[in-house]
């Protein structure tokens, strides 16, 4: 899945209004994700949103750093970050997109599933993480959406999400 810059004429009628950025911006810096994000460092694994358009699609940015606790131990002397975080990243990216969808007030968005997952390269220290979703679908308290994680270019890792929303006020679990 390969996305480009959305014009702004197209931007603008997503919403129909004069200008989307008056309403939502087509991108994020860490302030904005964190106030649509429960998670805090060592978990915040998005530094920021380079492109977004609400309801549709979302590209989101990791710089990944040698600094990142989790090198520590995992390969020691050849450092790769570990999948399941790359998997942490596309969802965080993911919830993003869906927390700025209506009726999201009061409701987090959890990670329940993980289908058709292919690492296709290692993610290494000084590699920028551009994170895509799209075709995000959901029914209910359930959706899916459809992520892919590039370096330079090259495909890091793909698959379908699935997300459930869980009330913040609600004891029950999903």
């Amino acid at each position: 899945m390969r996305f480009e810059m959305i014009p702004e004429e197209r931007r603008t009628s997503v919403l129909g209004v004069s200008s989307l950025s008056q309403v939502i911006p087509s991108s994020m810096d860490i302030q904005t994700i964190l106030a649509h994000l429960p998670h805090r460092y060592p978990f915040l694994l998005v530094d920021c949103i380079l492109e977004f358009e609400p309801g549709e699609r979302i590209v989101g940015l990791k710089n990944v750093s040698i600094d990142e606790p989790f090198f520590v131990g995992h390969f020691p002397g050849r450092p790769v970050m570990p999948g399941v975080l790359v998997v942490e990243a596309m969802a965080q990216v993911a919830a993003v997109l869906v927390s700025i969808l209506p009726d999201m007030d009061g409701h987090l968005i959890h990670l329940v599933g993980v289908d058709h997952m292919r690492f296709r390269r290692p993610v290494v220290p000084g590699d920028q993480l551009i994170i895509s979703v799209g075709s995000v679908r959901g029914k209910g308290r359930f959706g899916k959406a459809k992520v892919t994680a590039t370096v330079g270019g090259t495909c890091a890792a793909e698959g379908v999400l699935t997300y459930g929303l869980v009330s913040v006020d609600a004891d029950d679990d999903l």
